[in-house]
């Protein structure tokens, strides 16, 4: 099945890369980048506060955690669902340094996880567009959250109106499961745009450095219980 081929192509790629995901992820996709500040925007845009319950979608070794954790204090609850054993085993040994109770790994695709419902907050980091059916993530996440309930995507893109070989050097692809050009041409984000716009209320697209990535969120409609 292709569809199980490319996954295990992927979990291959993150096995070798995961020891030393941390310090690598610094350099992605190029030295310099606005990680950390980025991250800690979407982080920002979900409103958690002490208590909430959010899920990460592709948590990797768990580089948000902290900045959650911070969000959501000791009476929250982290899940954090991720494709790969590797990655999990160091998000594991991060909640264990860290001596966090709160946190609950998942290994699943992304696709196949079942939101748990009545969730505050979902978020995913420069890694939904990797997955084919990522609108339908978004979708199923949109419809486990609760009225008020946040969804954040931070990822990269192609930008707008610059040449094909322009964004081959502009944008990195490393540890796609796909080749670059098939990700350009398969254009994601816009997948990923169309399905918060069709899912959530107020939803909202940011286009960051220079049109390379971008912060989509929106909210559940409803009003959000009080606390």
């Amino acid at each position: 099945m292709t569809r199980v081929d490319g996954a295990q192509r992927l979990i291959e790629v993150y096995r070798r890369k995961a020891a030393h995901y941390d310090l690598t992820s610094r350099l992605y996709p190029v030295p310099g980048y606005p990680q950390r500040s980025q991250r800690l925007r979407t982080v920002r845009a979900l409103g958690l506060r002490p208590g909430a319950t959010v899920v990460e979608v592709a948590c990797g070794t768990g580089l948000n955690f902290p900045l959650l954790q911070d969000a959501i204090g000791p009476g929250g609850r982290l899940i954090g669902v991720d494709l790969t054993d590797a990655m999990l085993d160091r998000a594991r040994s991060r909640v264990a340094a860290h001596g966090w109770r709160n946190v609950e790994l998942v290994q699943a695709e992304a696709g196949e996880f079942v939101f748990p419902r009545g969730v505050d907050a979902i978020l995913s980091t420069y890694a939904l567009t990797q997955v084919p059916d990522c609108g339908a993530v978004v979708a199923h996440g949109a419809a486990a959250l609760v009225p008020g309930g946040r969804w954040a995507v931070l990822d990269l893109k192609a930008p707008d109106r610059t040449p094909a070989w322009l964004t081959r050097l502009g944008v990195a692809a490393v540890g796609r499961s796909a080749s670059l050009d098939e990700w350009i041409g398969r254009r994601p984000w816009e997948v990923i745009r169309t399905a918060m716009r069709e899912g959530l209320a107020d939803a909202a697209w940011e286009e960051l450095c220079f049109g390379t990535a971008f912060l989509a969120t929106g909210t559940r409609a409803g009003e959000s219980a009080p606390r």
